[in-house]
């Protein structure tokens, strides 16, 4: 048995909201939309993790998601001019990265993130 897909699921009674957040600020593509259900991707090759967490590093709260970019300046630029409300950073840590924390239209915290 191989895992081929790894996908987290949202509740939302207001789909149509991802798209400013997850398609139009971030870029993903929308893969597929039956109405009910709206999926957000990449055609390209996107490494999956599942992490555990008993916080989200230097004394945050652990982030729901957590989406690594190559440009967190220009992803933060995005997020505030869309009017996203970023309630940690941009901050370069000591493990290596720079990031910050965004909510989502359904109030998931988001780690947005880069490796130095």
């Amino acid at each position: 048995m191989t895992v081929r897909r790894i996908i987290a699921n949202i509740d939302t009674r207001d789909i149509a909201a991802a798209r400013a957040f997850y398609g139009d600020v971030l870029g993903l593509d929308l893969l597929m939309d039956h109405g009910w259900i709206a999926t957000y991707g990449s055609g390209a090759t996107m490494a999956v993790q599942l992490s555990f967490a008993e916080q989200g590093g230097s004394g945050t709260p652990t982030p729901d998601l957590s989406i690594e970019v190559d440009d967190v300046d220009a992803a933060l630029e995005g997020m505030e001019a869309a009017g996203f409300q970023i309630e940690y950073g941009p901050v370069d840590e000591s493990w290596g990265v720079r990031r910050f924390y965004v909510r989502d239209p359904f109030g998931k915290l988001v780690n947005i993130l880069a490796h130095r």
